[in-house]
C-alpha cells in the first residue's frame, strides 16, 4: 500500500465524521509525518499510539478525538483483519495472567515510581474512578468513592475486611479510621506495599505482597478496586472461587471494575503493550459465568461516566506537576501518559467502556439490599 493510498483511503473513513486532517477543530489530527498514515493501517491501534508519541501527529483535545473515533467505530475498520483474527483466537486459549505473568503490571506499571502518582493523585492516592455524583473537586469524589465503598459493604467495628489489590493503601487505611475494621492488603506492586505499609502505619492493617490465588484466612467484607481488569478471562473462576472461600457466610463482597460491553480475550494492543500488560476488562457474561453458584449478585451500579471526570483530573495534575517529574523520564514518557489519560477519557465518555461497583452475598441476603446514599 503506498503512501497516497494509504492517506486517501484514512481521509475516506473519516469522511463521516467531524474528524479533520490538518483542521482547525480542537478534536482535528495534525499530522507532522506523512508516513502517519501507511503505519496506521499497518499496525493499526499500536501505530496510532506509538506514531504520536513520537511526535507524528498532535491534537490539541485528544479525548474529544477519541470520543469520535469510538462513535464512529473506525477502529475495527483499520484493524488488520487476519493478524488480529488470529492473535485473538490464540488467547481465548493462553493464559496470560498466570502467577508468573501476574507480577508483570505491577513491574511494568505500578512500579514505575511512587513520586509519579504522588503528583497525579489525590492525597490518599487512589488510582480508581472517583464519585462525582455531589462534588466537584477530584479530593472529594475520592474520599465520596471510599465512603460509598464502605456503606456498601456495610462495615461494623471489629470486622476483618480483605483487600485485594489494596494500591497505595487509601481504603485499607480509610476503613480502618473510620469504619474501626481490621484490614488485610495484598498487591503484586512492590512500590505499592512499601508505601501502603507506610501511610497505614499504627493502624490494624497487614499489608501482604502476594497473588490472589495464594490468600488464606477468612474474612467478614472483601473488596477488590481496580484489579480485576488484571485478572484475565481463563482466570474469573478461580478468582471467584478464592473470594467465596475467604469470604464468611454472611460476608458481602464489593467488586469495583472497568468493564466492557462486549466479551473480548485482550486490549489493544497498544495498552497491553505500554500501560497494563496482559490487562483484559471484563463483561458482563464474564463476571456472571465466574461468579454462578459460588455467589448471589445484591447490586450492579454503573458509574463510568465518572471514569472520565477522574481521568481529566489525573491529566491535569500530571500536567501541572510534570515539571518535578521530568527528571524521571523524556518527552516520549509525557506523551504516552497524556496519551493513555485522554484515550481513556474519550472512552469513558463515548460509553466505550464503563464502571462497575458490585456487591454480592454468599448465599442472599433473607432481608434483600438496599443500595446506600451519601
Amino acid at each position: 500500500m503506498t503512501k497516497i493510498t494509504a492517506k486517501n483511503m484514512l481521509l475516506e473513513l473519516l469522511e463521516p465524521t467531524e474528524i479533520k486532517v490538518n483542521g482547525n477543530n480542537p478534536w482535528d489530527i495534525q499530522i507532522k509525518n506523512d508516513e502517519f498514515f501507511p503505519r496506521v493501517f499497518k499496525e493499526g491501534v499500536l501505530g496510532l499510539g506509538e506514531s504520536y508519541m513520537d511526535g507524528w501527529w498532535e491534537c490539541r483535545r485528544l479525548d474529544q478525538l477519541f470520543e469520535k473515533l469510538i462513535q464512529a467505530n473506525l477502529e475495527e475498520q483499520v484493524k488488520t483483519n487476519k493478524k488480529f483474527l488470529l492473535k485473538s483466537l490464540l488467547l481465548k486459549f493462553i493464559n496470560l495472567q498466570t502467577k508468573e505473568r501476574s507480577w508483570h503490571v505491577g513491574e511494568k506499571h505500578y512500579d514505575l515510581g511512587n513520586e509519579l502518582f504522588k503528583n497525579m493523585l489525590d492525597s490518599r492516592m487512589n488510582y480508581t474512578c472517583g464519585y462525582w455524583e455531589k462534588v466537584t473537586t477530584l479530593e472529594e469524589a475520592q474520599r465520596d468513592k471510599l465512603e460509598l465503598v464502605c456503606r456498601k459493604l456495610q462495615l461494623q467495628p471489629g470486622m476483618k475486611l480483605l483487600d485485594i489489590g489494596c494500591g497505595f493503601g487509601a481504603l485499607a487505611k480509610y476503613a480502618a479510621e473510620n469504619y474501626d475494621v481490621n484490614v488485610v492488603g495484598v498487591t503484586i506492586s512492590k512500590e505499592q506495599a512499601a508505601l501502603a505499609r507506610q501511610r497505614c502505619q499504627g493502624l490494624p492493617v497487614d499489608i501482604v505482597l502476594t497473588d490472589y490465588r495464594d490468600i488464606t484466612g477468612k474474612f467478614d467484607r472483601i473488596a477488590s478496586l481496580g484489579m480485576f481488569e488484571h485478572v484475565g478471562k481463563l482466570n474469573y473462576r478461580t478468582y471467584m472461587e478464592v473470594v467465596h472461600d475467604s469470604l464468611t457466610d454472611d460476608g458481602l463482597f464489593l467488586l469495583h471494575t472497568i468493564g466492557d460491553n462486549v466479551t473480548t480475550a485482550s486490549a489493544n494492543e497498544w495498552t497491553t503493550k505500554y500501560i497494563f500488560p496482559n490487562g483484559v476488562l471484563p463483561s458482563i457474561s464474564g463476571i456472571g459465568k465466574g461468579c454462578e453458584g459460588l455467589l448471589i449478585m445484591e447490586d450492579w451500579h454503573n458509574f463510568g461516566v465518572d471514569y472520565d471526570k477522574t481521568l481529566l483530573a489525573w491529566y491535569d495534575n500530571f500536567n501541572q506537576n510534570w515539571d518535578k517529574l521530568k527528571h524521571l523520564s523524556d518527552e516520549r514518557f509525557y506523551r504516552m501518559w497524556n496519551y493513555y489519560l485522554l484515550s481513556s477519557a474519550g472512552s469513558f465518555r463515548a460509553r466505550y467502556i464503563q464502571l462497575w461497583q458490585i456487591v454480592f452475598s454468599k448465599s442472599g441476603l433473607k432481608k434483600g439490599y438496599h443500595r446506600p446514599s451519601l
